[in-house]
C-alpha cells in the first residue's frame, strides 16, 4: 500500500442521496474515477512496476537489463503502465486494437508509451503484444498478475475499513483483477460481504464460465463497456470468482447507458461503461436489497467525449 500511497491518495466512496432514493438501497460508490489515471488499473501498474524495478536493481553480472515492457490493453491498464514505469525510467510499449477509444490512446501516448494498434478485439491485440515481446525483447505485462491484484486491492480495503456492514458490492469483471482483489480483501478481512461479478451481455464469457465452473470462451466481446470486452476469462482468476463471488450478473449496454446517466444526474460524476456496470447490476437487482448496504466500484471515468455525449442524449 505504501507503493499505492507514494503517488496517490486513498480515493472517496459517498452514498450519494439521490441514488438510495432511486433504488431504494443504501448504496455507497468507490470512486476510481477520482485516481490520476481516472481508473483504478493505476494501483495494480505501481506495485508491478516497483517490483520489477527492484528486481533489475538486484541483477548481477553477465544479466541484461529489462529492455522495456509491453502489454495490450483497451486504455485503463495502458495508463498504468506507463504512469508507472516513467518513475523507474522503463519504456512501454502498449498493443491497442483497431478502433480503440480515441481519448484512452491519446492519454497513454501523453504519458509515454509508444501505442501500436492492431486486431479486432482486446483477444487479438494480446496475442500480437505477446509475439512482439519476443521479437523486441520486451517484458510481457498481462491484465492478470498477482502483483496487479495486489495493488488494485487497495480499493477494497479503504472501501471496506471506511464502510462497516456492507452486505454486497457489485464488482465489474473485465480480465478480473477487480473482483478478485476484492474477494481477497473481504476474506483478508474476515467480513460476510457478498462481492457480486458484473459483465456485458455483449462479453459475457466470465458469465458463462462461472454457471459452467470452467473456463468457457466466446467468439466475440462487444460492449460500450470496451474495459470489459473479454473473450477468453482468465483461468486463474475465474478459480478465485467460482469460490469467492455470491453470482455474476449480466447486464446490456442500455442498461449500462442508463447507469452512466444515473451517475451524472444523480452525482454528476462521469462514469465510463465499464465504471457503470456494476451500478446498472444493483438497479437491476435493486428489489433483492431493500434494507440493505451496498456498495459499487466506479472503476473509471475514462469515456470519449463522442459517446458519452450520445449517452446522455439516450441514443445509446
Amino acid at each position: 500500500s505504501e507503493t499505492v500511497y507514494e503517488a496517490m491518495p486513498p480515493t472517496p466512496q459517498y452514498a450519494w442521496p439521490l441514488l438510495a432514493e432511486r433504488s431504494g438501497v443504501e448504496v455507497w460508490v468507490k470512486h476510481e474515477n477520482h485516481t490520476p489515471t481516472g481508473a483504478f488499473k493505476v494501483r495494480g501498474g505501481l506495485v508491478l512496476m516497483r517490483r520489477l524495478a527492484q528486481q533489475q536493481a538486484n541483477l548481477r553480472g553477465s544479466q541484461a537489463p529489462m529492455r522495456g515492457v509491453i502489454s495490450a490493453t483497451r486504455g485503463n491498464h495502458g495508463q498504468s503502465l506507463p504512469f508507472a514505469a516513467r518513475r523507474y525510467g522503463v519504456k512501454t510499449t502498449i498493443v491497442v486494437p483497431e478502433g480503440n477509444s480515441v481519448e484512452k490512446n491519446a492519454a497513454m501516448k501523453a504519458l509515454g508509451a509508444e501505442l501500436i494498434e492492431h486486431g479486432a478485439d482486446f483477444n487479438e491485440a494480446l496475442e500480437h503484444a505477446e509475439q512482439l515481446a519476443g521479437e523486441l525483447d520486451l517484458k510481457m505485462i498481462g491484465s492478470f498478475l498477482p502483483e496487479l491484484v495486489e495493488g488494485v486491492a487497495t480499493y477494497g480495503l479503504e472501501l471496506m475499513r471506511a464502510v462497516e456492514g456492507l452486505d454486497s458490492i457489485y464488482v465489474p469483471i473485465g480480465m478480473g483483477s477487480g473482483s478478485c482483489a476484492t474477494i481477497g480483501v473481504r476474506d483478508f478481512l474476515g467480513l460476510k460481504t457478498k462481492i457480486i461479478g458484473v459483465v456485458a451481455k455483449g462479453a459475457n464469457a466470465y458469465s458463462l464460465s462461472f454457471q459452467a465452473g470452467k473456463p468457457v470462451a466466446t467468439n466475440k466481446a462487444k460492449s460500450i463497456a470496451d474495459g470489459m470486452a473479454v473473450r477468453i476469462p482468465h483461468p486463474q482468476a475465474l478459480d478465485i470468482i467460482l469460490k469467492g463471488a455470491e453470482r455474476v450478473v449480466e447486464v446490456s449496454d442500455a442498461q449500462i447507458a442508463e447507469a452512466m446517466r444515473i451517475y451524472f444526474t444523480d452525482t454528476h460524476n462521469v462514469i465510463e461503461g465499464a465504471g457503470a456496470a456494476s451500478l446498472a447490476a444493483l438497479m437491476q437487482e435493486r428489489h433483492l436489497l431493500q434494507g440493505e448496504k451496498a456498495a459499487v466500484i466506479a472503476t473509471g471515468g475514462n469515456v470519449d467525449s463522442a459517446l458519452y455525449q450520445k449517452v446522455l442524449a439516450q441514443k445509446v
